[in-house]
C-alpha cells in the first residue's frame, strides 16, 4: 500500500494558473510562488465581492481517538466529488503547523487520494505565512522589552507582562522561563513565557481579518501589559502596529493549491482549535464563497471544539452562515469509544459500537442545537462490516441526518459521490436556521457555562479564584460582549482527556482567563490544557528524512 507522501510525490499537478481559471481568476490576480503554488491579489475581492455566495458546507468530526476519523480527508475528498458530480466546488482549509509534523499527528493535507498538493510545501514552510504571524508576534515582544528597558514611559508593570513570545515548534522547556539575565544592559529579568504559534493572538487576528485595514485596527488593539494602575496597555501604546502590520501584508493574502484532482483549495491561516478558534481564514472562506456554487470548509478536532467555534466565534463576527454540516466518524473510532483496544478494533464488535456511538449522538445533538442540518459519514475502512454500517446508518436516519459513506481515502472524488450526493440532497431539502448558542449580551460566566452545559454535557463549571478575579477584570474593562474561546483536550467532550464516549456527573474547571482584545474573543483554559504542547517520547521528527537528490521522506 502506497503511503500519503509517496501518492502526493507521483501526483501529476497542473499549474496553479491553470486551477485558478478553473474558478475563473485571471493571472494578472496570482502572485505565483513557483509553479504550483499562489497567493490571491487584495485586488481580486474588488473584482467578486458583488457576486451572490454559493454555499457553506461545514466539515467537523466526533473527539479523535488513536483510531484515527479522517476530517481533512472527507472535506477534500468531498470536494472532489462535487466536481465529479459537475459542481463548482472550492475548499477552504488551514494551513499546519510545524508542532504536530514533527511531533504526533503528522501533516495536514489530507491522505489517501484525497489530498491537497504539493504535500511537502504545505507542511514545511508553505508561503511563510506562519513564519511572519511568529515574526510579527516576536517583534511586539521585542518591542515591548525594550521600552521597559529604555525608560519604560507608560509605566508597564513588568509583573503585569501578558505578551508571550511564540514558536511554531512543540517545545515543553519554553513553556515557562526567565528573561533579561545577564548585566543591566540585558534588560529588566522577569518570567515570560511562550506559546506555539498557531496559538499566537495574531494568528487568529490574521484569520478573522476582513482586510489589512481591519488586521492593522485589530493589530493595535492587542493588550501586551497593564501599568502600575492595572490599565491595560496596548500595542498602539508602543507604536508597534505598523512594523507588524509590514511583516503580515502578503501573509493576509489567501493562497491557493489544488488537490489530486485538480479542485482549487484556499489553504489559509492556522489556529489549533483546542487552544485556538480552530478555523482557517475569513478572507480565504468570503472569497471561495464568491468563486464556487459549493464552499467545503473544516474546523479543528471535534465538533465540540472546532465547530463550536466556528459558529459562535468566526461566524457571529464575520456574518458567515453554514448551510450544512458534515460530521465525520469511522466505526473504530466509536469502537474505541466504547472500550475496544486499539488492537482489536479490525474485530467486529456491535456491542461496543452500541456503547462508543454516544459520542457520536452528542455531536449530532449539539449541531443542530445550532439550527444546522446535520449529514453524518463514515470514512470507510475495510475492516468495516456490513452489521456495523447498518447500525450507523439507521442509528443516524433516527436522528434526522442524512447518512453516506466514504471511501475518498481509497478512491479518491470517486469514493465520495455518496456523500456529495446526500449533501446535495440536504442542501436542497433542508434549511438551515442558523444562529449562534449564546447572545453577546450573556454576562462572560454564563457563556462558558452555556458551552459547558450545552455541548461538553458538564453538570456545572468550577471557577479557580484567578479565573474569577480575571472574568471580573475583563467585563470592568469592557469586553463582557465578547464571545469566549475554550481552551480545551481534544480527547474527551469533558476537560478530562481519559472520559471517552459521553461523560456524564462532570463539571468543567477554569483555571484561567485573559481577553484577546485584537482577535475579539475572551480565551478560557480548562483542565491541563497548555498553550504550548511537547514532543512524545518517540517524536515523527526521527522518521523523516531527505535524500542527497532533495526527496522527502517520512512526512505523513
Amino acid at each position: 500500500m502506497k503511503t500519503d507522501i509517496q501518492i502526493a510525490q507521483e501526483a501529476k499537478m497542473e499549474h496553479i494558473r491553470n486551477v485558478a481559471a478553473l474558478a475563473g481568476i485571471e493571472e494578472e490576480d496570482l502572485e505565483f510562488y513557483g509553479k504550483y503554488k499562489a497567493k490571491l491579489s487584495a485586488e481580486l475581492w474588488e473584482k467578486v465581492k458583488d457576486r451572490p455566495d454559493g454555499k457553506l458546507v461545514l466539515v467537523t468530526a466526533i473527539n479523535p481517538t488513536p483510531a484515527g476519523e479522517g476530517k481533512t480527508t472527507i472535506t477534500v475528498g468531498l470536494g472532489e466529488a462535487m466536481a465529479k458530480i459537475g459542481k463548482k466546488a472550492m475548499i477552504a482549509l488551514r494551513e499546519p503547523s510545524l508542532g504536530p509534523c514533527f511531533g504526533i499527528k503528522g501533516g495536514a493535507a489530507g491522505g489517501g487520494y484525497a489530498q491537497v498538493v504539493p504535500m511537502e510545501d504545505l507542511n514545511l514552510h508553505f508561503t511563510g505565512d506562519f513564519h511572519a504571524i511568529t515574526s510579527a508576534n516576536n517583534l511586539l515582544a521585542a518591542l515591548l522589552d525594550n521600552h521597559i528597558q529604555q525608560g519604560n514611559k507608560l509605566g508597564i508593570d513588568p509583573r503585569q507582562v501578558v505578551w508571550k513570545r511564540c514558536v511554531d515548534m512543540n517545545d515543553r522547556v519554553l513553556r515557562n522561563i526567565v528573561v533579561g539575565l545577564g548585566n543591566k544592559m540585558d534588560g529588566m529579568v522577569r518570567e515570560d513565557h511562550f506559546v506555539i504559534t498557531v496559538a499566537s493572538e495574531i494568528m487568529a487576528i490574521l484569520c478573522l481579518a476582513d482586510n489589512l485595514a481591519d488586521l492593522k485596527q485589530r493589530l493595535g488593539r492587542i493588550i501586551v501589559a497593564y501599568n502600575f494602575a492595572g490599565e491595560p496597555v496596548t500595542a498602539d501604546d508602543l507604536e508597534a502596529t505598523g512594523a507588524m502590520a509590514a511583516l503580515l501584508k502578503d501573509a493576509i493574502k489567501p493562497n491557493m493549491i489544488q488537490t489530486l484532482e485538480h479542485t482549487p483549495a484556499l489553504v489559509h491561516g492556522g489556529p489549533f482549535a483546542n487552544i485556538a478558534h480552530g478555523c482557517n481564514s475569513v478572507q480565504a472562506t468570503k472569497m471561495a464563497l464568491k468563486m464556487s456554487d459549493i464552499t467545503i470548509t473544516e474546523a479543528g478536532f471535534g465538533a465540540d471544539l472546532g465547530a463550536e467555534k466556528f459558529m459562535d466565534i468566526k461566524c457571529r463576527m464575520s456574518g458567515l452562515k453554514p448551510d450544512a454540516v458534515v460530521l465525520v466518524a469511522t466505526i473504530r473510532a466509536l469502537k474505541y469509544n466504547g472500550g475496544v483496544a486499539k488492537a482489536d478494533l479490525n474485530e467486529e464488535n456491535l456491542e461496543a459500537l452500541k456503547k462508543g456511538i454516544v459520542n457520536l449522538e452528542k455531536h449530532i445533538e449539539n449541531l443542530q442545537k445550532f439550527g444546522v442540518p446535520v449529514v453524518v459519514t463514515l470514512n470507510s475502512f475495510v475492516s468495516d462490516t456490513e452489521a456495523e454500517k447498518a447500525y450507523v446508518k439507521q442509528f443516524c436516519e433516527e436522528r434526522n441526518c442524512e447518512f453516506a459513506i466514504a471511501d475518498v481515502w481509497g478512491r479518491g472524488g470517486e469514493g465520495g459521490i455518496e456523500l456529495a450526493e446526500k449533501v446535495l440532497n440536504t442542501l436542497e431539502t433542508k434549511e438551515s436556521h442558523f444562529s449562534p448558542l449564546y447572545p453577546d449580551d450573556l454576562p462572560l460566566k454564563e457563556k462558558i457555562c452555556t458551552v459547558a452545559r450545552e455541548i461538553y454535557g458538564a453538570d456545572g463549571v468550577v471557577f479557580e479564584k484567578a479565573a474569577e478575579k480575571q472574568l471580573a477584570k475583563i467585563e470592568s474593562m469592557g469586553f463582557g460582549n465578547l464571545p469566549v474561546c475554550m481552551a480545551k483536550t481534544q480527547y474527551s467532550l469533558s476537560d478530562d482527556q481519559t472520559l471517552l464516549g459521553r461523560p456524564s456527573g462532570f463539571d468543567i474547571h477554569v483555571r484561567d482567563v485573559y481577553v484577546s482584545a485584537g482577535a475579539g474573543f475572551v480565551v478560557v483554559l480548562t483542565g491541563a490544557i497548555m498553550t504550548m504542547p511537547g514532543l512524545p517520547k518517540v517524536p515523527a521528527a526521527n522518521g523523516i528524512d531527505v535524500t542527497d537528490d532533495g526527496k522527502i521522506t517520512g512526512l505523513f
